[in-house]
This record gives C-alpha cells, structure tokens and sequence, in this order.
C-alpha cells in the first residue's frame, strides 16, 4: 500500500499518527466484521455487522474525530478524509459505519445546544449510539426547496407528518437529525431541523432499500409523531443552514472515500497483471495494459490532491469550502469510477463475478456520484463559485 501521500505539507504528525493505526486496526478488526454482512441480501445480518463496526470504531476511539467535544472545538476535516480513505480501501460498509456517525450526528456538533450534546455526542462518539441524517423526500432530493414533510408548534412540542426515503441507517439509528417544513419563509428558508429519537411514537421504518452496494437504508414515514420543542437545533427557520453547514464538513469526505475505493482497485489491478500469463508473459508487460496503470495511478494521485487541498483548507482557515468541496466530491467519485472500471476490465472474465474485490468496488463506487449531491449537481455549484468570482451571474 502507498503510503507517500501522508508525506505531502497537507498533513502534521496527528494525522499520520491516526492514519497509521487506523490502517492496522481496520485490517485486523474491521475486515472480517465486514465480511460477516455478505451481499446484504439478509438484512438483518448486514444490520447486525453495521452494528458490529460502529461498536468497534467507537470502542478504540476511531469515532472521536467524527464529533466536536466541545464548542470550541473544530472538525478536522483532513482526520475525517483519512478516516474514510482508509476504511474505503479495507471495506465499503466499515466507512459507511465511520462517516455516518459523523452525518448524522453533524448538526448537533455545529448548532446544538448544551443539552442536546450533553446527551447524544458522547454515545455516539463511543459506538454506543447509531445516528442518521433525514433529509432526502421522495420529490426532494437536490432540490431542498421541494421538501413537503412539515412540523406544526402545538403548546411545548411539535407535531411531524411527512416522509423520508434514502436514509442511510434508518432502522437502525438511535436517533435522526430530522428535517421539515416550519413556514418561517417560503422555500429553503422555511425550514428547520429535530433531534428524533428512534422509538419515537408516530416513527414508522415503511420500507428497507436494498442498493447495488449494500448500505442500511429506509423510507422513513412521520405521522402526527410529537417532539418536544427542545429537540429543535437552531432558531426556527435555520434548517437550511444547518443542512448545508454539515454538508459542506462532511462532502469532501466523500471524495475521500472515492479514493479510498480508487486505492484499493489500483492495488487490486497491480497484483493482477503481474500475476497473470498471457501468451507467455505477464499481462503487465503489454503496453495497453502499462497505459490503464498509468492513467489509475494518475487519477489517484489527482483525487488525492483535490480531496486534501478542500480538507486543508477548510481547516487551516476556517471557512466554507463550497468550491473546493464540490471540485473534490465531483472529480473524486467520477475518476474513481473510471479507475474502478479499469481495474476490472484488467482483471478480464474474474472482474464481474460476484462478491469479488473489483465487482464489489464497481457496486460500491457508483451510489458516490449520486449522494450528497449529484455529480450534475456538483457541476452547477462550482459553476457558480467560479462565476461568482469573476463577477458574472448564474444562468437559470
């Protein structure tokens, strides 16, 4: 495994420390817990090693990172990449474990109050609390704006009808950052966000999604559910912005965990065209063959620089990383597909069967183009930073 890239000025010695003992942990600990889950056809199994790997994460103190302790504490955002370019490469499942408990419990470590951290950061930060991020409707997607499930104040509490689909460890979450419609003011400004325990009354898991690399996911239905006013993060009317402050900690991650998957095929194709006869000789020593290891090792290295840059940044100077969030998302996953794809098509027939290690990467690199933002809608945000740099409007 390469590990030159922890040289790079990205990173201080903290980071290589964590990255080093991450990688030996994940080997040893998280593999086998991961491969336990199968093709998550069975879900209560795949359920029972999620489980498994956010109790072993937080156990070893792996999970610290993925909550503020304090509020004067920061994220650092390079630890969270590391984290998820690591785990990425040892199991697709182990960083789902990893970054979810970061997602989910986000807008409490950003805007919650004392008491809501008091109460849900630490569990989570020990693996001893599964948390999830509610956003996703079926009509609203991408566009926030469109989001119908809505909270109406009755006395000291509010009552929540709507539903949720794609969420990522719904049916097993403890709790859920929970979205929906207050009326402040028309649009994405009308939102805000709830702290919704899992056996909340009024919660119904209706539907467990079954995606090409196996993930717990539910449809998530709301009907007259009650919650406190209390469980509210933030002001009325700030959802949006709680929303779109977590993501912008958390989607350079997801580029992270691209190049995690890109790593893995690249070491995957390696020992396979070095293995491999063909008419006589080594694959490796034909020149198409050289020319797909080229251009894998190329497309790491790039990933690699555009997802540490975005994660430097946001930590050296503090600020929203919109542009170079959605740039390392968005080249991230796109490229790692194409390494993906060119890793099995080195490893010829053996590539698409089954539950090998290059046809499990091809399923679990493609839903990255699509969550937390598409790659279209990447596209049109850094379009519009640019534009927004030089003066010039976006188009509609």
């Amino acid at each position: 495994m390469d590990t030159e890239y922890l040289n790079w000025p990205f990173f201080a010695d903290e980071h290589r420390e964590f990255a080093a003992s991450l990688a030996e942990f994940a080997e040893s600990e998280l593999a086998g817990i991961a491969h336990e889950a199968g093709d998550g056809t069975d879900q209560d199994v795949l359920d029972a090693a999620c489980r498994k790997l956010v109790k072993a994460l937080g156990g070893a103190g792996f999970l610290r990172p993925c909550v503020r302790a304090s509020l004067d504490q920061k994220f650092d955002v390079r630890t969270l990449c590391l984290g998820r370019d690591r785990l990425a490469r040892t199991a697709g499942l182990a960083d789902f474990a990893f970054a979810m408990q970061g997602l989910g419990s986000g807008p409490i470590s950003l805007f919650g109050s004392d008491e809501q951290r008091a109460r849900y950061l630490a569990p989570v930060s020990r693996g001893d609390a599964i948390a999830a991020f509610a956003l996703s409707e079926p009509n609203a997607g991408s566009d926030v704006a469109a989001m119908t499930t809505a909270a109406v104040r009755d006395g000291g509490a509010y009552v929540i009808n709507g539903t949720k689909t794609w969420i990522s460890n719904g049916g097993i979450a403890d709790h859920y950052v929970v979205f929906a419609r207050t009326g402040e003011a028309p649009g994405a400004q009308g939102l805000s966000a709830f702290i919704v325990d899992g056996g909340t009354p009024g919660l119904e898991v209706v539907e467990r999604i079954r995606v090409i690399g196996p993930h717990p996911i539910a449809t998530l239905r709301f009907t007259d559910m009650r919650v406190p006013a209390a469980a509210m993060i933030a002001a009325p009317g700030e959802g949006f912005k709680v929303a779109m402050a977590t993501l912008d900690v958390f989607r350079t991650t997801v580029g992270a965990a691209a190049l995690g998957f890109a790593r893995r095929a690249l070491d995957e194709a390696l020992s396979r065209v070095q293995k491999r006869q063909v008419f006589g000789k080594p694959l490796s020593t034909f020149q198409l063959t050289q020319a797909k290891i080229a251009d894998m090792a190329v497309g790491v290295d790039a990933i690699a620089l555009l997802v540490y840059r975005a994660a430097w940044t946001r930590d050296t100077y503090g600020r929203r990383i919109t542009r170079e969030a959605s740039m390392a998302k968005l080249f991230g996953t796109e490229t790692a597909h194409q390494v993906i794809d060119m890793a099995v098509q080195l490893h010829g027939g053996i590539g698409v069967v089954s539950e090998t290690v290059v046809e499990n990467l091809y399923r679990e690199i493609r839903p990255l183009r699509i969550y937390e933002g598409t790659s279209e809608i990447q596209r049109m945000v850094i379009a519009g930073e640019v534009l927004k740099s030089v003066g010039g409007g976006k188009s509609k």
